[in-house]
């Protein structure tokens, strides 16, 4: 998982297995963050629709999470529409995830072992920071 800023660039990266919903990895990665002041907002697909979720990013990081609301949603709509028209920028976040795409090594996972994983991303990372630089 991977948490980028409005340009795309990346602010935090996380790797975990498979199993876990992507809602429960989301405090992990914010803590793993490279920089030391966190997001003030988060902005996520429908999956990240949760109210416990929300409370949770809120209380313990201070963090504003976005994301637009299931269609099965039965509590009442907690997200207005002035939040949720900076979720139509979210291309620029996808940026990242193309930009990863670029290396080999992060998009097949050839590493057996997930530090060794992680320490190609964060490498990735590193050279998409100083593309930019």
């Amino acid at each position: 998982m991977a948490i980028s800023d409005g340009h795309g660039l990346p602010l935090a990266v996380h790797v975990a297995s498979a199993s876990p919903h992507e809602t429960k990895l989301v405090a992990p990665t914010i803590e793993r963050r490279f920089l030391a002041e966190t997001p003030q907002r988060l902005i996520g697909d429908r999956a990240y629709d949760s109210d416990p979720l929300d409370t949770q990013i809120c209380e313990r990081f201070g963090v504003q999470l976005i994301a637009p609301h299931k269609s099965v949603r039965s509590t009442k709509a907690t997200q207005d529409g002035r939040a949720l028209r900076r979720y139509r920028r979210r291309w620029k976040i996808e940026r990242l995830f193309a930009w990863l795409h670029n290396f080999r090594r992060v998009v097949i996972r050839w590493e057996y072992y997930p530090e060794n994983f992680l320490g190609m991303v964060q490498l990735a990372c590193a050279v998409i920071l100083l593309r930019y630089l």
